[in-house]
């Protein structure tokens, strides 16, 4: 019985360090919504997209290439627009283009596998549905973004008008302006 229960727990000890294993292959596409809620208590900060990760990250130190979601309002809290904006050290926005329905977006977007170098600019300004970006790091490395979705409102728990963004994006680390095709 002796060596059955100790292979029993070889067994369980051995699959406990596989199945645990984590995935730290780099995201380079893929889906993601952002908002603008901040912390409840100071600090305040929100969360915003890293690009060169791929994952929602948390702007408390201000972390380079993270892009988040801001909001533009009126005295009476009425929504102008909402924008990109980002921390790093350049202009990091491009607003390549906006189309007439989420299916001719979609198409542009498959279809961006390379571009020239743009007039870069501080912010992405007047994101709305149907439009692509441009995005480029503080490392002169690019990514691709296809808005899908905007929303703002008004909510009592916030300051400010609530601003929402859901985008498709595709990164290229290697520096290129080359993008993977589909």
């Amino acid at each position: 019985m002796k060596p059955q229960i100790t292979f029993m727990l070889f067994l369980a000890a051995a699959s406990l360090f596989t199945s645990c294993k984590k995935d730290d292959k780099p995201v380079y596409s893929g889906t993601v919504t952002i908002d603008n809620v901040l912390s409840k208590d100071p600090p305040y900060y929100g969360y915003g997209f890293s690009v060169p990760t791929g994952k929602k990250v948390s702007t408390l130190d201000s972390p380079l290439d993270v892009i988040t979601v801001l909001e533009d309002h009126d005295i009476n809290y009425n929504v102008r627009k909402i924008f990109f904006s980002c921390s790093n050290f350049k202009n990091a926005f491009y607003g390549y283009g906006s189309y007439a329905d989420a299916a001719k977006a979609e198409q542009a977007f498959a279809d961006l596998t390379s571009f020239s170098t743009p007039q870069w600019e501080e912010l992405g300004d007047t994101v709305k549905a149907n439009q692509i970006w441009l995005f480029r790091t503080d490392e002169d490395k690019f990514a691709k973004i296809r808005i899908i979705n905007t929303r703002t409102e008004k909510r009592a728990d916030m300051v400010f008008p609530f601003a929402e963004c859901t985008f498709e994006w595709v990164y290229q680390p290697d520096g290129t302006q080359t993008f993977p095709g589909k």
